[in-house]
């Protein structure tokens, strides 16, 4: 077996060239053709979706996974052809080759494709709402894989980090390290989930002989603000080791951080359509942050 990773250099797709390593081949893609680790790889411009089908012919993969993306929110509202180009157009085109060539195809999407208006966890068949340009290039780009007609496993997360690349995690412990007190967002609700979790979740869904096709909610269990995962962050860090002292965190509302792109306010989704359909049972989001910090501290 060939899997095609594109985005190899990305939180998931770091993940996922060691999950899908027992399956077969795994060939990454980035769009600058080198890994992290500084290693080539095939390169994959998602801001020429055109240029993508060549590639697929190149390598012939027999499963293709899809965690590219242009992920900069707020930047979106400014670049909004980019944004559509990344996570509409390119994996529209990769989902059209994938189903012509009868190769499943795993794509990610996210909470952003709601309106965050709920207060119960979101189901797959939930209306999307999206309240800005990423949000919609990521619904946009769900309807084109499956529009596409091939078999298709649509994932959506929400929250993703670990202990690479950007995110929360990174930089609280960052920032947190020099500072007494920081004000952290408290009225944004939703699920801490690691991308390592993502990545094996992945893994097994492929393994799953049940030839399944549709759209299901990958998230760890459970539910938290900003401002509880930043204390459980700090909390997790003084007792690995990470950080000698950690700051206050008081928790303020998003009115008092103002961004260029409305985050969902509610961004819980139901994930067990996922745990039932693929017999896989979901961490809780506490387990999945004492594990990542475990990789911190283990340096």
């Amino acid at each position: 077996m060939t899997v095609l990773v594109f985005g190899g250099n990305g939180q998931v797709g770091r993940e996922l060239l060691r999950a899908l390593a027992p399956l077969g081949r795994v060939v990454a893609t980035t769009r600058s053709g080198t890994l992290p680790d500084g290693s080539a790889c095939e390169v994959a411009d998602f801001d020429r979706p055109g240029s993508l089908a060549a590639l697929l012919d190149h390598v012939q993969p027999s499963v293709v996974v899809n965690a590219a993306a242009y992920t900069a929110v707020d930047r979106a509202e400014q670049e909004p052809e980019a944004a559509f180009r990344a996570n509409a157009e390119a994996p529209g085109a990769i989902a059209r080759w994938c189903a012509a060539h009868g190769v499943p195809l795993v794509h990610y999407s996210t909470d952003y494709v709601f309106d965050g208006q709920g207060n119960a966890p979101y189901r797959e068949d939930a209306p999307t709402a999206p309240l800005g340009v990423y949000g919609s290039s990521k619904r946009d780009g769900e309807e084109a894989v499956r529009a596409a007609g091939g078999r298709h496993l649509i994932f959506r997360t929400a929250w993703v980090y670990a202990a690479h690349g950007s995110n929360f995690l990174r930089t609280m412990l960052r920032v947190g390290a020099g500072r007494d007190q920081l004000r952290v967002v408290a009225d944004q609700i939703g699920t801490p989930t690691p991308a390592a979790l993502i990545a094996d979740v992945t893994a097994q869904a492929l393994r799953h002989p049940g030839g399944l096709s549709g759209t299901w909610h990958l998230t760890a269990s459970g539910q938290t603000s900003w401002h509880g995962f930043a204390e459980a962050i700090f909390a997790e860090a003084l007792a690995t080791g990470v950080l000698a002292k950690a700051p206050a965190v008081e928790a303020i509302p998003s009115s008092e951080y103002p961004t260029p792109a409305k985050r969902p306010a509610w961004s819980v989704l139901d994930n067990r359509r996922l745990q039932q359909d693929f017999g896989i049972a979901l961490p809780s989001w506490q387990d999945g942050l004492e594990r990542v910090m475990a990789e911190i501290a283990a340096g």
